[in-house]
C-alpha cells in the first residue's frame, strides 16, 4: 500500500519513516512470520514486540530512530499485521517467533526485546525462557499485575468483536481506535498506523488482527505471564506511562517481584500507548536507557 504521511507531520517523523525498511519472512512451525527490518547486518540488535491487535509499525517511526547504531527488527506477531494466523496462540509461541526473527535479521548478539501492553507480556517471557540469547528487557506500560486490557475489552465485546468490512481505506481509518482509549493522540501518528492496519479483501477492507486471538485469550494473559516474572535475569527495565494502565502500586509490585533491582520510569503526559502520543519521549527514554547498559554493571537479585 502507498502512504503518504499527513502534511503537517513534523520532520522527525518523516526521516524515521523514510528510512529503508526490508521485510523478513521466517517459518515458525507452519506460520508465516513477516517483521521489518533496517540498520547494518550484523550489528548488535533490537526487537521491537507491539501490543495486541497491533502491528510492526505500531513501532517504525521510534525504532527505525536507532538504525544508525543497531539492527533494528519489527515483528509481527502470528494473528497480527501481515503475519500468518494460527488455530491456537501461546504466550511460549509468541516467544518462539521473537526470537526466529531475531536470528533471522542477523543480529549480532543476544538483542535487547522492546515490548509494549501485551508485547511486554511476551517481552517478559521471552527473556525468561531464552536467558541466554536475550541481553536486556524494556518492558511498555505492561501491567502485569491486571488484567490486560485488549482481553477485557473482548470480553465486553467493546472491540475486537464482530468483523467489520469498510468499503475504502479512508472509511476505515475514521473508525480506527485504540484499547484502552486515551485522552490525547498525535493525529499523523494515528494516520500512519491505522492505514498500515488493513488488509484488502473482496468486498472492501478489513483489519488485519486475527479476533480468535482475543477469544482464546478470554482469562487474559496475566495468569500465564506472571510466573515468568520472577524468572527473568538479564537485565529489564519497565517504562510506565503517566496516565496508562501501570500504576504506581503495580509499577512497585513488579519492582518488588524482579528483586527491587529493576528501574521503573514513569513516562510523563503519556497514555497506555506512549508511541501515539509521547513518542519523542518514549524514544528518549529508551535511547537513555540502553546508553546506560553500555556503560554500567546491573544490579544484581540479593540471594533468597
Amino acid at each position: 500500500m502507498d502512504y503518504r504521511p499527513l502534511p503537517r507531520a513534523p520532520v522527525w517523523f518523516l526521516r524515521a519513516l523514510a528510512i529503508p525498511q526490508t521485510d523478513i519472512e521466517v517459518r515458525v512451525d507452519g506460520c508465516t512470520i513477516h517483521a521489518l527490518a533496517c540498520g547494518m547486518p550484523g550489528a548488535r540488535g533490537l526487537v521491537f514486540v507491539h501490543g495486541g491487535g497491533a502491528h510492526a509499525h505500531w513501532w517504525t517511526h521510534v525504532a527505525a530512530s536507532f538504525s544508525q547504531d543497531f539492527r533494528v527488527i519489527s515483528l509481527d506477531l502470528s494473528g497480527h499485521g501481515d503475519s500468518g494466523h494460527r488455530s491456537r496462540y501461546s504466550l511460549e509461541q509468541w516467544t518462539e517467533e521473537v526470537m526466529a526473527v531475531a536470528t533471522a535479521g542477523q543480529i549480532d548478539g543476544p538483542p535487547v526485546v522492546i515490548g509494549h501492553s501485551m508485547g511486554g507480556f511476551v517481552t517478559i517471557a521471552t527473556a525468561a525462557r531464552h536467558a541466554d540469547l536475550v541481553s536486556g528487557a524494556i518492558v511498555c506500560d505492561s501491567p502485569v499485575t491486571e488484567p490486560d486490557p485488549e482481553i477485557g475489552a473482548y470480553r465486553l465485546r467493546e472491540a475486537f468483536g464482530r468483523p467489520r468490512i469498510y468499503a475504502s481505506v479512508e472509511e476505515a481509518v475514521k473508525h480506527f481506535r485504540t484499547v484502552p482509549a486515551q485522552e490525547h493522540y498525535l493525529d499523523y501518528v494515528i494516520d500512519h498506523v491505522a492505514r498500515r492496519s488493513v488488509r484488502s479483501v473482496p468486498d472492501g477492507w478489513q483489519w488485519k488482527f486475527d479476533r480468535e486471538v482475543f477469544a482464546q485469550f478470554g482469562g487474559g494473559l496475566r495468569g500465564v505471564a506472571l510466573p515468568y516474572l520472577s524468572r527473568v535475569r538479564c537485565r529489564l527495565a519497565l517504562l510506565r506511562s503517566e496516565h496508562g494502565l501501570v500504576t504506581a502500586d503495580i509499577g512497585r509490585s513488579m519492582y518488588d517481584e524482579l528483586g527491587r533491582v529493576t528501574p521503573v520510569i514513569e513516562i510523563p503526559e503519556a497514555g497506555h500507548h506512549a508511541m501515539l502520543d509521547q513518542p519523542l519521549i518514549l524514544l528518549t527514554a529508551l535511547r537513555t536507557l540502553l546508553a546506560d547498559w553500555d556503560h554500567s554493571e546491573p544490579r544484581r537479585r540479593e540471594s533468597g
